[in-house]
């Protein structure tokens, strides 16, 4: 199901940078409750549970429907212009209408782009019983959105503040440097791609008539920019998803995924796709076998299995597009070998390519 960003009468239109600690700080917690999905934030989230609270840490369980993985709109910055700290963000979402809290909290407690804004307060008894289906904790967020919303928009606040005092003031030095390098070199970089700079990011695309980027994500959605600023947000910890969040009245937010030393990043669903259906022909299997013995020629190749050269080449050229094999140049010649680790990591790459 794609999630479809549509640039509207102006394409070239701009697409701004942004550092957000709030953002990350959320993505931390999102990854302090799903460890497994987030291998990038281990060495943060095996820390904070050594260390912390065990009453802070409660806290951030009963919230933690919030940042899930359809997170609060107001866990990611709510305003354009200039980089602003934690604390600044977390008064931005003080500040919040009531109704907008309402209606961000409503959307990450359902998991979905409904409902409408002010909804849960005027049909109270239809979204508890849609709460109902869910773990007793977003029911129990829910309720207490209806009989209490500045409360629980204090509590909220109050949390927020605290996580970032004990467990993220130190990350964020960590990665505030790397951060601001990754913003000012996309800017540099795409500074006159406008919109079309989305189209980059993994699990996207750039289609045409019209003109429009669709997202691989768990849900569906249509996303236009006409009137509105777009924000592109890198983070190290919400790797492997990349966030897409929008409001009416409010710019839109990718969150994508920063790669940490030493990673190469999960590959994208389409070529997870192309990798599987490369080795659904039996005999790329056997070629594959016989190319982790032994770098090999096409006409060697195509000898050993009584193939002509160009029905060989083929079957490698699918093989190499998909990543499975590499190619070395020897002199005149080229040989083909095997990539074990695309092979050896194809199922982590599955999984990780259907979490983002």
């Amino acid at each position: 199901m794609p999630v479809v960003i549509e640039p509207g009468p102006d394409p070239d239109r701009a697409v701004a940078p942004r550092l957000s600690p709030l953002a990350e700080l959320c993505a931390c917690l999102h990854a302090l409750q799903t460890p497994g999905h987030h291998p990038a934030s281990r060495r943060w989230v095996d820390a904070v549970r050594q260390d912390a609270d065990p009453a802070l840490l409660a806290r951030a369980a009963a919230l933690s429907p919030l940042w899930s993985a359809f997170r609060a709109r107001y866990l990611l910055p709510l305003s354009a212009g200039a980089e602003r700290s934690l604390e600044e963000e977390i008064a931005d979402i003080v500040t919040l209408d009531l109704e907008q809290f309402t209606g961000m909290t409503a959307q990450a407690l359902l998991g979905k782009n409904s409902p409408r804004p002010g909804a849960p307060l005027k049909e109270p008894d239809r979204f508890l019983s849609r709460l109902r289906q869910h773990a007793a904790e977003r029911f129990t967020l829910g309720a207490r959105l209806l009989s209490d919303p500045e409360g629980l928009r204090d509590t909220v606040t109050g949390f927020l503040a605290a996580a970032g005092e004990e467990w993220f003031g130190a990350e964020w030095e960590r990665l505030a440097g790397p951060l601001r390098a990754e913003v000012r070199g996309r800017f540099a970089e795409h500074r006159h791609d406008g919109v079309a700079v989305l189209a980059s990011f993994p699990s996207a695309r750039l289609l045409a008539d019209p003109p429009r980027i669709e997202f691989e994500k768990l849900y569906q959605a249509r996303v236009p920019l006409a009137g509105t600023d777009c924000l592109l947000t890198p983070s190290l910890h919400v790797n492997p998803h990349l966030a897409i969040k929008h409001y009416p009245g409010f710019p839109v937010v990718v969150q994508y995924p920063v790669r940490g030393p030493g990673s190469a990043g999960p590959p994208s669903l389409d070529l997870v796709r192309h990798r599987i259906k490369a080795l659904q022909e039996p005999l790329r299997i056997d070629l594959c076998h016989t190319l982790l013995r032994e770098p090999m020629t096409t006409t060697e190749l195509a000898e050993q299995y009584e193939m002509t050269p160009p029905q060989m080449s083929r079957h490698l050229r699918r093989l190499r597009e998909a990543g499975i094999v590499v190619t070395h140049r020897r002199g005149a010649q080229v040989h083909y070998q095997l990539d074990q680790e695309a092979v050896r990591t194809l199922g982590h790459d599955l999984l990780a390519a259907l979490q983002r």
